[in-house]
């Protein structure tokens, strides 16, 4: 008769359901409040505790670069960051969970303005002393919140409504040029026209409807071809949005009014942190609620088969045209924000390579999914960062990792989840003891 241990087993699986368990009692304004007081310890002893450690500086991105760059000095950014990090994070989960739980309770039954307010408020905060630190830091951030744009923008159309869009890149460049050539002509001198109209101090307040109007540029775009385009579908489609990506891109180049080839440079400085994230947000806001609503839901009828759909009285027509044109409008948002905070465009950036960006990004995070989106761009983003240092080389490992992922994970990490936001913040409830 074969004995079997079967302690082992439970040993393992106890282990197992401790760590879930630990970070499944902590609500999300525990996990705030721990990234909060692990930004504001990195502010006040970052530098000391560095150079106790042997660390010439705070590490700007979690350790990555120096692991990279000097391997022996792996042990000492792994302290730095379990320290900094994981370290307030585990002392929080521990010690504080009904405390936390307590407010997340009360945040849960306040009104939603004020609930709201309070989470995009910490979490603005902690953003902000994060990227406080240097001048890195805040310029991946800003480029990472953009691209949660674009991703999200993009997954409308190749997640929610099924097609294969490869002309967002274009979108990008209609929006970025319109919103560049607007605070140029009305705030510097000699770039468009011989001498700014307004102001200065006045680029603050122009800069939002210049960020829309080049949006409504990229919609107009996207009604040019989407009419003629969506008598196709499948590859029919992708051939024609990719020869509008190069034909706004050849436009570009021979328009030199508007730099041509050499681009547009000396934006007005207005795309601040505060002005990126709050774009970002609405983003975030506005798709979620249009993929949840009526609309949204049309789409999936669509994606999932069209000749249904029009028989229940679905006008896929117009269904598609609206969100082709909603997508491209978040696509010219996002392209006017980044024409502002790099303060320089040219036709050349908005070619193969962003398309290929972005279509990772995308489909590495998961189709008809804001959670996904939001995973794949940040992810992505901090990776591609992460590996500089192996300068050609990371464009051998982050394909690999693609492959990887549509090898087990075809949809993606997190594909076909709704982004329910009581959900996520509502408390936390103890496990079931086990009997």
């Amino acid at each position: 008769m074969e004995v079997t241990n079967e302690n082992t087993p439970k040993e393992k699986k106890g282990l197992k359901q401790k760590i879930r368990a630990f970070f499944a009692q902590a609500p999300l304004i525990g996990l705030i409040i721990s990234a909060l007081i692990a930004v504001i310890l990195e502010q006040t002893v970052g530098d000391l505790l560095a150079n106790l450690i042997g660390l010439s500086k705070i590490p700007t991105l979690f350790g990555f670069l120096i692991i990279l760059k000097k391997p022996l000095l792996i042990p000492s950014a792994m302290l730095y960051v379990f320290i900094i990090y994981v370290l307030p994070l585990i002392i929080i989960g521990k010690f504080t969970t009904p405390l936390m739980n307590a407010i997340a309770a009360w945040l849960f039954k306040a009104h939603k303005l004020i609930s709201g307010v309070i989470y995009i408020g910490l979490l603005y905060l902690i953003l902000h002393l994060w990227a406080d630190i240097s001048q890195y830091r805040l310029l991946t951030l800003k480029l990472t919140l953009i691209a949660v744009i674009v991703t999200l923008s993009l997954n409308v159309i190749n997640g929610y409504m099924g097609e294969f869009s490869c002309s967002h890149p274009g979108f990008m460049a209609l929006g970025a040029y319109t919103s560049s050539v607007i605070t140029l002509m009305f705030f510097v001198d000699g770039k468009i026209i011989s001498e700014a109209l307004l102001p200065i101090s006045l680029a603050p307040f122009v800069f939002p409807f210049s960020l829309i109007i080049g949006g409504f540029s990229a919609s107009v775009g996207a009604l040019i071809i989407a009419i003629p385009s969506f008598r196709t579908r499948g590859d029919y489609l992708a051939i024609i949005s990719l020869a509008f990506l190069f034909i706004v891109k050849s436009a570009i180049e021979n328009l030199e009014f508007i730099g041509g080839p050499r681009g547009l440079s000396s934006q007005p400085d207005v795309a601040d942190l505060a002005t990126v994230f709050l774009w970002t947000v609405a983003c975030v806001w506005i798709i979620n609620n249009f993929v949840r609503s009526v609309m949204g839901k049309a789409l999936n009828a669509v994606r999932d088969d069209e000749l249904a759909a029009d028989a229940m009285t679905v006008n896929t027509r117009r269904t598609k045209l609206v969100a082709f044109m909603f997508s491209a409008f978040w696509a010219g948002i996002a392209g006017g924000l980044f024409a502002h905070v790099l303060r320089y465009i040219n036709p050349a950036t908005f070619g193969i390579q962003k398309l290929a960006e972005v279509l990772a990004m995308v489909y590495f995070g998961g189709l008809n999914s804001v959670y996904g989106s939001v995973v794949g761009a940040v992810s992505l983003s901090i990776l591609g960062e992460a590996l500089r240092p192996l300068e050609l080389f990371k464009w051998i490992v982050i394909p690999l990792m693609l492959i990887l992922i549509m090898i087990y994970r075809p949809t993606g990490l997190i594909a076909f989840k709704e982004f329910n936001v009581r959900e996520i913040i509502k408390p936390k409830l103890s496990p079931p003891k086990e009997v």
